[in-house]
Formats: C-alpha cells, structure tokens, sequence
C-alpha cells in the first residue's frame, strides 16, 4: 500500500504546482538567512580566534554557509520544475532528472538535520577550545614588545571589559601567571627580587589582576593589587567584596554567548529544515501525479500521487535487500579477480635433460 496517497485533477496538480513553485522561493529566502547566520558566526568567532585553541570551531559556521548555499540551488532549481510542470511539453525534460533529485534533496535534507543537531551540541567542543586558548592568551598578556604577540593585553583587556568577565575561570587564575611585562619591573627593589627567588620558574607572581578586571559599579576605587590581602585596605574583605572585580571567568561568559547564539541558530535551521521537509513532499507528490497520468494527451485526467509507492516497511526491506545483492556481486568480483590472480601466478614446471 503507497504511502499518502492522494487523488489529484488538473486544478489540483496546478494549485499544488502553484503553490510549490512560492514555497520553493520561499525556502531560497530561508537559504539566504542560513547562510547569512553562518557567516555572522563566522564573524563572530574570527574576532577571538585569539583565544580559541584551534579552528574546529568554525565548523558550524562553515557548515551553515554551505547549507545556505546547497539550499538556495536546490530550491531554486525545483522552482523551475514547478513552474515547467504547468506546461507538459516543458515538464517532459525533467522527467529523467526528477528521482535522481529527490534523492539529492533526501540527503540534503539529512545533513540539514545533523547541522542542526550540531549547533546544539557543540558545546562541550567550544568549552575545551576557549579553556586552552584563554589559557594561552594570558600566558602571552605581558608579552607587548614581542612581535606576533603585542595585541594579545588589548584584545584580553577589551575582552573582559566587553564581557565582563575576569580571568580564564575566575579572577584568581591572573595569580598563576606572570602578567606584567620584566620592562616594567625594578630589580634593584627587594620586593621584586624576593617574589622573584620564591618561584620556582623566577617568576614575578602577584595577587593582583590587570585594571580591565575591576567592576565600574563598584562604589570604591578598584582594588587591583594585593587582592586577597585584608588588612592592606581599609574596610575590606576580598570574600565579600564582589563589586570590585568581575567574579565571572571569560570561558564562561564567551561559552554562554556563543552557545545562545549557536542554540538560536539551531532552532532556525530545524524550522528551515521542516519547511524543506514540506516541500520535498510536495515535490514528490506533483511527480507521482504527472507520471501515473493514464493519457498524457488528456491533461485533464485524474491520476494519484504518493510519497512511498509501497509501505514504509515494504520499501526499507526492498533496501536492505538491494544492499546485499550489491555486496553479494562485489563479493563474487573480489572471489574472480582473486581466483584469476591464483592462476596467473602459477608458473610451469621446466625439465631439464642431461
């Protein structure tokens, strides 16, 4: 039994053309917001590649620009097709080309889903990506005389200014780190030399953080240095004072942005794709309909048209068993190649006569 089989006239083929043909151009418009999505994100992530370890990031936004891309052709082609299948004389040439596109458009179809899936997955992904590279950009924070390096204090700076955010995780991770530059710092001091001797790697190791940490809306002047020092401020306790430095790590607040965005656009796609779902249906059922037409030379006739000519279980058993017949035969080539290569290397046996 043919799945969603359905009768149709000639009013009906034309309407559902009709109709095809707007929501074809309707789903190139959906195309163009994919692929724009894509390239904003893209964008997006280029701005802080700084402080993303590696490109697997932009897997997402290059896919979402090849989806936009692949759907914008697609739907513009089946466009003409619908348009075309108002006229039989015109409809005729793409007769051939109709099941070999349906079966692209079922693939495509496919990829959009996991591309949407993968929007929302990443997460875990980009978590492990921004960790590494926050980690690294700090690292090189001091390093404003080194070539290749000079903009990382501005871009952490504008990063944690714009995010408000402190540190990789937290503000405490600048007091792993040795972020001010030996340039600035006086060897002839005691202090500098003792911090110096105390660390293992003869680094200057401060409890402090850079400016771009401290809270605006903190109703004292920031406190920047000695951080975790009670008694050198007067009327404080770093535990209790959470106005005066952003608590929140980078990796957080970036992973939050990104995820938002990325979940947003998910969510887009998977609409985008339902609308794609719809349509290839309606494609599937206009073709049917014009090719079980009884009398092609009377437009007018009834004719029916189907998703599945047979049952959805009928026809994944008829798959499965076009897949084994297929490895049945390349089995049976690789046994004839194999048998023919024994033979072959057989070499006759030569008597020698003394």
């Amino acid at each position: 039994m043919a799945l969603l089989k359905v009768k149709f006239n000639q009013k009906k083929r034309v309407k559902l053309a009709q109709g095809l043909w707007l929501m074809n151009w309707f789903s190139v418009f959906a195309g163009i917001i994919v692929f724009s999505m894509g390239l904003f994100l893209k964008i997006e992530l280029r701005k802080r590649s700084e402080v993303m370890d590696n490109s697997e990031s932009h897997f997402v936004p290059n896919s979402l620009i090849l989806m936009g891309i692949l759907s914008c052709a697609f739907n513009g082609f089946a466009g003409k097709i619908c348009y075309d299948s108002l006229d039989p004389t015109k409809f005729a040439k793409w007769k051939p080309l109709l099941k070999p596109y349906l079966a692209l458009c079922f693939f495509f179809n496919i990829l959009l889903f996991f591309v949407a899936l993968i929007c929302f997955l990443m997460r875990g992904s980009l978590e492990s990506t921004l960790a590494q590279g926050l980690k690294n950009g700090m690292k090189f924070y001091r390093d404003t005389d080194t070539p290749g390096r000079c903009f990382m204090k501005k871009t952490i700076d504008m990063l944690q200014i714009e995010f408000k955010c402190c540190g990789n995780s937290g503000f405490k991770d600048w007091f792993e780190i040795q972020w001010i530059s030996n340039r600035y710092l006086d060897f002839s001091s005691k202090e500098v030399k003792d911090r110096i001797k105390s660390n293992v790697d003869g680094r200057y190791l401060v409890d402090g953080v850079p400016f771009s940490c401290c809270n605006p809306s903190s109703p004292r002047p920031c406190i920047q240095y000695q951080v975790t020092n009670n008694s050198a401020h007067y009327s404080y306790d770093y535990q209790t004072e959470e106005l005066n430095l952003w608590r929140r790590g980078c990796r957080e607040a970036l992973l939050n942005y990104y995820s938002s965005m990325m979940s947003s656009m998910g969510a887009v796609v998977l609409l985008v794709w339902l609308f794609e779902m719809s349509v290839m249906v309606g494609l599937r059922l206009l073709h049917t309909s014009l090719e079980s037409i009884a009398n092609p030379e009377d437009p007018e006739c009834e004719s029916e048209g189907w998703v599945l000519e047979n049952s959805l279980k009928d026809t994944f058993k008829s798959a499965l068993e076009s897949l084994k017949k297929i490895g049945k035969f390349n089995q049976v080539e690789a046994g004839t190649e194999g048998a023919e290569g024994e033979e072959g290397g057989k070499t006759p046996a030569i008597a020698t006569v003394s």
